[in-house]
């Protein structure tokens, strides 16, 4: 049964689980662009305050709100299907959750943690932003990549910066993928969460793999590009698809808890995970995400940010599962919030799915005023 979790201290460990990426409604192409070079704006992720000029921020309690714990119970008791909520305050350490430790499909959501990878081999001079890259047509995977029209006979010449901003911002699961194994593929993704702490997060496969499995099948090189692996998906028996769904649900290969992702959002946003340039750039490149705007960030209020990553996984009939969105919610005095809302299963329909994650967002905006 889903449960509330009242106060859990920061940096409170969690089971840990798998993880990888998804399919979300198509754009047209455009060509990638790097992402723009670092300003000496204030990050997003907590301004520096001059002591001199700037207004004190009033005392905020180490405990979460009542108002808060109420209303993440009543939302994650409200909803039919099965899903996950977490909220930590990054800057004071309390946390409130419903189903909080239980192992969630992430779907594109674990395009964050391959984007963490990259800059962390960026900190660490193993690549830049300029790094050319090469995508060629064995590399296309499947669902969603914008990136498949601009792939010529040649190939199609690119970098990592401009990869990078299109996995995050537009969830292309090629420009991803390609990024994974340049990387160094699932298991350096695995050694790297675990060598930061961030714990109840795992990661899958890859994305080709994971949805062929997924589907109940195994995957075929052929099938890059994706229409060789829906063809096939679209010729398995019902009942068949529905097995290999339930055991993906009851397992996820992909899996990671919602608490587990909230902590790493708040590692990240600490400057715990990379250097202070990388977090600010990365949040920035999140804070322009194409994809979901209806989701968490319906619920903003003028002066709220939402630097955030979706996930959207497969369907079968009305049943759809592992609908997710996480982020970090910036208040208008740089106060910083990770959230987390993750639906494994439902048969609800969009709106009232995104309606969801919009009133997590003004729940905790409510009871942050």
């Amino acid at each position: 049964m889903p449960r509330i979790d009242t106060v859990v201290r920061f940096g409170a460990h969690v089971a840990p689980v798998v993880l990888l990426a998804a399919c979300v409604p198509a754009a047209p192409p455009v060509p990638l662009k790097a992402p723009p070079p670092p300003t000496a704006r204030p990050t997003l992720v907590g301004p520096p305050i001059d002591a001199t000029s700037a207004t004190p921020r009033p005392k905020r309690s180490d405990e979460p709100p009542a108002a808060l714990l109420n209303a993440v119970q009543a939302l994650g008791a409200g909803f039919q299907g099965q899903v996950a909520i977490s909220v930590r305050d990054v800057d004071r350490g309390w946390m409130v959750a419903w189903n909080g430790d239980r192992p969630h499909p992430q779907q594109s959501v674990s395009k964050l943690w391959v984007a963490i990878a990259v800059f962390d081999a960026i900190d660490h001079a193993r690549l830049s932003f300029a790094t050319p890259v090469t995508v060629t047509r064995s590399d296309l995977t499947v669902f969603h990549q914008p990136i498949r029209a601009l792939i010529g006979p040649n190939g199609y010449r690119t970098t990592v910066g401009a990869l990078l901003e299109c996995a995050l911002t537009r969830s292309d699961n090629t420009c991803n993928d390609v990024l994974l194994w340049k990387v160094g593929g699932p298991a350096a993704i695995r050694r790297m969460l675990k060598e930061k702490g961030i714990d109840g997060v795992g990661f899958g496969p890859g994305e080709r793999e994971l949805q062929a499995k997924t589907a109940g099948l195994v995957w075929r090189k052929e099938w890059a590009g994706g229409w060789g692996f829906l063809q096939a998906r679209a010729a398995m028996p019902a009942a068949d698809r529905r097995k290999a769904l339930d055991r993906y649900l009851a397992a996820p290969y992909d899996g990671a808890t919602a608490n587990g992702i909230t902590l790493g959002l708040s590692l990240l946003a600490q400057d715990k995970l990379l250097s202070h340039g990388s977090t600010d750039r990365l949040f920035r490149i999140m804070l322009a995400s194409k994809t979901g705007p209806l989701r968490l960030k319906s619920g903003l209020q003028p002066g709220w940010k939402m630097a955030h990553k979706t996930g959207t996984g497969q369907e079968l009939g009305n049943l759809a599962t592992g609908y997710n969105d996480v982020g970090l919610l910036t208040a208008p005095d740089g106060h910083r919030y990770a959230v987390a809302v993750m639906i494994a299963s439902t048969r609800q329909s969009i709106p009232v799915r995104m309606r969801l994650m919009g009133d997590v967002t003004r729940a905790v905006i409510r009871t942050a005023e």
